[in-house]
């Protein structure tokens, strides 16, 4: 099922398929656990970009699965082309591979309360990227909540921070490897969501091939980043799997399902609702 693209002029609106409720509910019930299970099963000590890639590696691998599933390997064997690839997931894969990384480091240095909170203001960019790139309009009534929600969870946000920063006395780390982080990796998921809704609503890409192609090209991007990168020299120092355990699986395992249900719900949904039924 691949969602039609709205008339630009008007604002999205209609009722979802229980399918889609079925999707979101999963992926709320991901996004609300990721930073729980990432502070719990993550020691501080595993390398960012270590867990990154290893988290992109099982994406591809469960999109290759169902895409095994449901018969389109051997369709897009025929279909596929490079410069189609690079034309829908390119752009989104660098961004969301930068995005994930502002993540890891934003969720060890916030609490989970004020890391949702902040990360809410995503909602906002997606609107603003989608009306950007596809034309697609909210309403009025969708405007000013989206402001609002901006608003609480900045307001929000800077009140819980302060409270922590007070508490450990050091804001500055709470400010530039928390706040910070967060809030540009919100700029960057509603640029991205925005694009892989074009993606798959104007060149008809599927949700699955667009996670394999994304996961493959985001983890280049990265492993051509450790060349000079404090995690590449980590990792070079220590070795690729420094500070793992056994249990830093779950929170991989667990973001990688989450990447599979962003692509069927952005597909099937568009960025917007997607984001927001998250919150």
């Amino acid at each position: 099922m691949v969602a039609t693209k709205p008339n630009a002029s008007t604002p999205i609106t209609g009722k979802m398929s229980p399918r889609i409720w079925f999707y979101s509910i999963l992926l709320s019930l991901q996004y609300g656990a990721q930073p729980l299970i990432s502070k719990r099963f993550t020691r501080r000590e595993v390398i960012v970009t270590s867990s990154v890639l290893i988290c992109e590696i099982a994406k591809v691998l469960c999109a290759i699965i169902l895409m095994a599933k449901d018969g389109s390997i051997k369709r897009l064997a025929k279909e596929w082309t490079l410069m189609g690839s690079l034309t829908a997931s390119g752009l989104p894969a660098a961004i969301y591979a930068l995005q994930n990384s502002l993540l890891q480091i934003s969720y060890r240095n916030l609490d989970s309360l004020t890391f949702s909170m902040l990360n809410q203001t995503k909602i906002f960019f997606t609107a603003l990227f989608t009306y950007i790139i596809l034309r697609q309009r909210q309403s009025i009534q969708q405007t000013g909540a989206l402001f609002l929600l901006i608003m609480a969870a900045v307001l929000l946000s800077i009140g819980e921070g302060s409270s922590k920063a007070s508490s450990t006395g050091d804001p500055e780390q709470i400010l530039f490897y928390g706040i910070v982080p967060v809030l540009v990796a919100s700029v960057l998921s509603g640029l991205a969501s925005a694009l892989c809704q074009w993606a798959s609503q104007v060149k008809k890409h599927s949700s699955y091939l667009m996670t394999v192609e994304m996961s493959i090209v985001g983890s280049l991007c990265l492993l051509a980043s450790t060349s000079k990168s404090p995690d590449g020299e980590s990792i070079r120092r220590h070795g690729f799997f420094y500070g793992w355990t056994p249990l830093t699986l779950i929170p991989v395992v667990a973001n990688a399902v989450g990447g599979i249900l962003v692509g069927l719900v952005t597909s099937l949904a568009g960025g917007v609702r997607k984001v927001g039924l998250t919150t």
